[in-house]
């Protein structure tokens, strides 16, 4: 386990802010994300209110506002950078 000085409300508030920041320059209104998302208007207010949404519904906001490969990308380990040119030549 990583130590880190970030908690897990801190990233919730992070992700509520920027779903709001992405809705908002898509002059979407939280009933018209609703509409698109299936998501019920009163849980993205509350969502942007206080971070709190499951997270299938905080994939089916992400998903109409962006890439979900985007998320899905978080759970790919990243390759390795070869150490030398012997090892980009094995690949």
């Amino acid at each position: 386990m990583k130590l880190s000085l970030l908690s897990a409300a801190d990233v919730q508030r992070s992700l509520s802010d920027w779903l709001r920041e992405q809705r908002k320059a898509r002059k979407l209104s939280r009933q018209a994300l609703a509409e698109r998302s299936t998501v019920p208007a009163a849980t993205i207010k509350k969502f942007e209110t206080t971070g709190q949404i499951s997270l299938r519904q905080f994939l089916l906001l992400w998903q109409t506002l962006d890439d979900l490969k985007r998320v899905h990308e978080l759970t790919v380990e990243p390759k390795s950078t070869p150490a030398s040119i012997d090892e980009v030549l094995r690949s």
